[in-house]
């Protein structure tokens, strides 16, 4: 049902705009099965690649054996947005709170981070960020603006010179923004200032492994197997692959972490992003160490 459901939205929005759409392809596996779903329907359909240097190598080799991929770069590379706007610390909320607060010390941003302020005091303990004021007040130069740069500068600007509407594999499950999104408009956002398809956005991360298993499909093998466990579906590799070097919510991640297992099965990158900014490394070792994130 949730396959049929799916791929009926998959097709509204391919009606919808004249066959001017493509599919958002980060080579994990959710982009993977969302990519499948549509080309059952329509062989051709474009699927577009954003190349930023971040991926694991395994996912990077894996997008390099899909036909008709467009591969969009980033203007500038993860060094220089670090240099210039800072690190995606915690989640992408805390840093854009960060960022604002200190570019505007009296602007709402900063009441997030005094739980008396009549912000803490309306909204609730939800958007109460006062565990983080020790970030705020720190050196550590902190931001949300990463992914902007680095992704969606690059996919707005294909948009723009094509004409073509995204579909996207994100799901609400996700993150509160996402369901909240979703929520409000559904899995096709026709109306939106940026209209966007997430026709995969009711589906679970087991959903997603059942149709990689059900329909054999090829995915990357930075995941491992997939295998029960209790009654569940796991991966035996890595959970989730965004950028290799993104901190967001690796202080919630049991040991070993993204970075300790990174050690390991990447040492090379590993060494890169941990190394300090003086010896010609990303520095992440100091911004762990400060978070009392373990990574050796």
């Amino acid at each position: 049902r949730k396959i049929q459901v799916a791929q009926l939205r998959i097709m509204e929005w391919y009606e919808r705009w004249e066959g001017k759409v493509y599919i958002s392809f980060s080579g994990g596996k959710d982009s993977t099965v969302l990519l499948d779903l549509a080309r059952r329907m329509y062989p051709d359909i474009d699927a577009v690649f954003v190349d930023t240097g971040l991926e694991y190598p395994e996912i990077r080799a894996f997008v390099k054996t899909k036909d008709n991929v467009i591969r969009l770069t980033p203007d500038m590379s993860f060094d220089k947005v670090i240099a210039k706007y800072g690190y995606p610390l915690i989640s992408k909320e805390v840093s854009d709170s960060i960022y604002n607060a200190r570019s505007k010390p009296d602007g709402c941003r900063s009441k997030k981070f005094d739980p008396d302020s009549d912000y803490c005091k309306k909204y609730g303990a939800m958007y109460d960020l006062s565990k983080w004021r020790y970030l705020l007040d720190s050196d550590i130069p902190i931001s949300h603006l990463c992914c902007d740069v680095m992704k969606k500068k690059p996919v707005k600007k294909y948009e723009k010179e094509t004409g073509n509407y995204p579909i996207l594999g994100t799901m609400a499950c996700e993150s509160t923004h996402r369901r909240r999104e979703w929520l409000k408009d559904g899995c096709n956002g026709f109306t939106k200032k940026r209209p966007t398809s997430q026709p995969i956005s009711f589906w679970t991360e087991q959903d997603i492994l059942k149709y990689l298993l059900d329909f054999n499909i090829e995915y990357s093998s930075i995941y491992g197997d997939i295998v029960s466990e209790k009654g569940k579906l796991i991966t035996t590799g890595e959970k989730r692959t965004g950028c290799m070097f993104c901190m967001f919510g690796c202080h919630l991640e049991k040991s070993p972490n993204r970075f300790q297992r990174m050690k390991i099965t990447h040492p090379k990158q590993y060494d890169y992003c941990i190394r300090p900014i003086e010896e010609n490394g990303l520095g992440l070792g100091k911004v762990l160490d400060y978070i009392s994130v373990k990574y050796d």
